[in-house]
């Protein structure tokens, strides 16, 4: 196994058009800021690398819909998101952003290195242009029907209904969101890396040389190189962003996901003018902390960057984790539906630590996993506050009062303290393992072991009863108990940093030692501790019940939201052209869910002329079962197009209620296949 100097560690950069909520900490933030805290506590050389990436289309969005400039959006996001970091504990060596002079020039660059080595290809294509704001629309800026489930409203790059991967082209009837208009085809040229010319060294790097990554994150890149990887562009139409740095690109900018890595080199290089040495030294391990919606960016596509450039080092591990879920609900921004750092902070005042407990002993390491705030009300009272801070706060509080705050001296070992002593070593060791090999629901749950050790102990041993017949007995217990202490001490630091260091001052202790800790005696006899206050304090149900009535809150205005914003009618047709459609009455033969899809169903409709297959996005609305046996309303004479493999003839007419449940669109009667509607 190769031995490093040294360890970078980058998190995924956080997009600064809003706060940051628990998925984001819970997914990169937390397991990032426990290695970095481990490392450091074992004095290795390792920097914690963040920053905000302020470019992209969702930037520009919010600055238009809010009538400011996008300098404006990210400047207040930026500064959010750096603060509730600090205040959160998140040890970052630098926070810096994209819109940072040293990330301009660190960019740029980059670009013009691979340039001048050939490593883009240049094509042009026809792209939708805005003739009234006489510019380029990037995706975003498109809405229009989509092609797949028929609703309005989807993106120029996703139908957000049925989750489908679109391409502008694809949309009907587009629309810009400048104007309203109808964009025109225009001829375009940008820059492309060529991913499939790497895909031989991607291959060997990733599925060869890397087989100890996590499992989804192997399945995740295994899945794309499967399936063949084309060009990707690295520039685009756009006015806010790193511009291209080359002749004949004016009005075109870095595409985001190309820029925006680059903002871990830029973040370093701002850091120290040592910052070669963490990037480009064989001896520098480089790890990626990032979420699942992101390894394909951190695992292939970045990589190919690094490779291609030819002087820097690639990740050693890229260690995402799933998505987190607020109370059985997708966690969404746009609803709303989230629990936001900056105002968890103010909620909860000094109980940082609470929420980084929770979010890692339920972390979606390798499933996606579900936040409730009952069980953070649960895990904070049973565990934080009965295992963890009653056993401190009876050591202490039995020192004072046995020993005047001062540790006595033990006397003779029973087999059962010598136990007791050597299972602090253990578990240690039983914690480096876990985060060595990133799994930190399991690291933490071994620290907390360390302190039902102590209870365990202390209910056995019964201090408070054996001081009336034996003191002797009595001291060696507490000193026992408070070696058990102090390690705690030590070992929650990187999961409770704040408690950890609370703790660490009760007991009189400078600092934290990773190489003192497992060991059976860190505090000496008579070494005076202070006063003993609680760690932890019961969160009551009042507090749980106001948190839960803002989220039915949020129900609630998101369901009136639905009712108000029904998207308005769209421009007048002709009854010429409504004529051309050609929608019947069919009934569904066979139905089954599209492999490895959320959305999509595969069905069998009977139109009374023929039977076909049409390839519908309502599988998260019901099961094959339930639509066997319906009449639907079709839409006939629409072009066949191939989905997943499948190809699709014809249409489903939905209807969405409030709720955004989709709803079949039948005859109130019973009505013969092939009736036409009309």
């Amino acid at each position: 196994m190769t031995q490093f100097k040294r360890t970078l560690v980058t998190t995924a950069l956080p997009y600064a058009n809003g706060p940051v909520h628990i998925g984001h900490l819970a997914g990169v933030y937390i397991p990032a800021d426990i290695y970095v805290r481990y490392l450091r506590l074992k004095g290795d050389d390792v920097l914690l690398i963040g920053g905000s990436d302020e470019h992209g289309v969702p930037i520009t969005l919010k600055a238009r819909n809010e009538g400011v400039m996008p300098q404006d959006v990210v400047d207040k996001y930026h500064n959010i998101i750096k603060n509730s970091f600090a205040d959160f504990g998140i040890s970052f060596d630098i926070y810096s952003r994209t819109s940072n002079k040293i990330h301009y020039e660190t960019a740029s660059e980059f670009f013009k290195m691979l340039y001048a080595k050939g490593e883009f290809i240049e094509k042009e294509s026809e792209q939708y242009y805005d003739e009234e704001a006489k510019q380029f629309l990037a995706d975003r800026y498109i809405t229009g029907t989509c092609p797949h489930c028929g609703k309005d409203g989807a993106y120029g790059d996703q139908c957000e209904s049925c989750g489908t991967s679109l391409n502008a082209l694809d949309l009907i009837n587009p629309r810009s969101t400048i104007s309203g208009s109808a964009p025109v085809l225009r001829t375009t040229k940008h820059w492309y890396l060529p991913l499939d010319k790497h895909e031989p060294f991607l291959r060997q790097w990733i599925l060869e040389d890397h087989k100890e990554w996590k499992s989804n994150v192997y399945g995740q890149c295994k899945s794309w190189l499967d399936m063949g990887l084309q060009p990707r562009a690295v520039s685009r139409d756009l006015d806010w962003g790193v511009p291209v740095p080359v002749e004949g690109a004016e009005g075109k900018v870095l595409y985001v996901w190309f820029d925006a890595p680059i903002g871990y080199i830029s973040a370093t290089k701002e850091l120290t003018s040592q910052w070669e040495k963490y990037w480009k030294d064989t001896e520098t391990r480089m790890l990626h902390f990032i979420g699942k919606d992101n390894i394909v960016f951190h695992c292939i596509v970045f990589p190919t960057m690094l490779k291609a450039e030819g002087t820097f080092i690639l990740p050693e591990n890229v260690p995402a984790n799933e998505f987190l879920n607020l109370e059985g609900d997708k966690i969404s921004t746009s609803r709303n539906w989230a629990v936001w750092l900056h105002e968890y902070l103010v909620d909860f005042k000094d109980k940082q630590d609470v929420l980084r407990y929770v979010l890692t002993a339920n972390a979606p390491e390798a499933k996606d996993n579900d936040f409730t705030w009952k069980d953070f009300q649960a895990r904070n009272n049973n565990e934080l506050v009965a295992i963890f801070g009653n056993f401190v706060n009876r050591t202490m509080v039995l020192t004072h009062k046995y020993f005047d705050g001062k540790t006595p001296a033990p006397h003779t070992f029973d087999s059962f303290d010598n136990e007791t002593l050597n299972s602090i070593s253990i578990i240690v060791k039983n914690v480096e393992e876990a985060l060595v090999q990133f799994k930190f629901r399991e690291a933490v749950k071994e620290a907390m072991n360390l302190a039902r050790l102590g209870n365990k102990y202390l209910a056995d041993t019964e201090p408070w009863k054996l001081i009336k017949t034996d003191s002797e007995k009595t001291a060696t217990i507490l000193y026992v108990a408070l070696q058990i202490t102090a390690n705690l001490s030590i070992l929650m630091e990187p999961f409770l940093p704040f408690s950890a260091q609370k703790l660490r001052t009760m007991l009189n202790i400078p600092a934290a030692d990773w190489s003192l800790c497992g060991q059976k005696e860190i505090i000496a006899p008579n070494h005076a501790i202070e006063q003993p206050q609680l760690l932890f304090e019961k969160i009551e149900d009042d507090v749980i019940q106001q948190q839960l009535n803002r989220l039915e809150e949020t129900k609630a205005n998101n369901g009136i939201a639905a009712v108000q914003q029904v998207n308005p009618a769209k421009e007048n047709i002709n009854y010429d052209t409504f004529s051309t459609m050609d929608i019947r009455i069919g009934t569904i033969l066979e139905a089954e869910k599209v492999a490895k899809t959320k959305k999509l169903m595969k069905l069998t409709v009977d139109t009374g002329f023929d039977r076909r297959t049409v390839v519908s996005g309502i599988a998260e609305h019901y099961t094959p079962d339930e639509v066997i046996g319906r009449q639907v309303s079709i839409l006939v004479n629409l072009a066949p197009r191939v989905i997943k493999g499948i190809e699709s003839k014809g249409m489903i007419l939905m209807a969405e209620d409030a709720d955004g449940k989709l709803l079949f669109v039948h005859p109130s009667a019973k009505a013969s296949n092939g009736a036409t509607v009309s």
